[in-house]
């Protein structure tokens, strides 16, 4: 498999909210190309649906090095350790696959390939997933 895929882009309801972020011409490509379609805070144990998190200290990067965290924007609980679990497993899958570029839904905490929210406010940065990802040669391609 050449493409890995994030679910809510191809229509499947694992947003945060319960809904999906359908993208017609991602969708178009799964149809043609084939590809492994993942919800890393799925896979990482979160439910659907859940309270959003977003960054605090850092982003994707500094989360692995101990430095960030991500905590549900209404309670404060601290879900880091399940985007962690769930990047490592959407990577084995991955690799499993020999999947060469990904399709991510920017924005996302997990997924997110050029913005993230980071306290609240959108900044440039990278999500869990998509930079554990990168940094393991899979080319990201952040969707809006």
């Amino acid at each position: 498999m050449r493409y890995l895929f994030s679910a809510c882009l191809l229509g499947i309801n694992c947003k945060y909210d319960g809904k999906n972020n359908l993208r017609e011409e991602i969708f178009d490509i799964f149809k043609k190309e084939g590809g492994i379609v993942v919800c890393p805070e799925q896979l990482g144990g979160l439910p659907t649906p859940r309270e959003p998190a977003q960054f605090y200290g850092g982003m994707g990067k500094e989360v692995f090095e101990g430095k960030a965290k991500l905590r549900k924007i209404y309670s404060n609980e601290d879900v880091t350790e399940n985007f962690i679990r769930g990047a490592k497993e959407v990577l084995h899958l991955a690799k499993i696959a020999g999947v060469k570029e990904a399709f991510l839904k920017d924005k996302s905490p997990s997924c997110g390939v050029s913005h993230v929210y980071l306290g609240g406010e959108l900044v440039d940065g990278m999500g869990v997933t998509a930079f554990l990802l990168m940094e393991h040669g899979i080319i990201v391609h952040g969707v809006k």
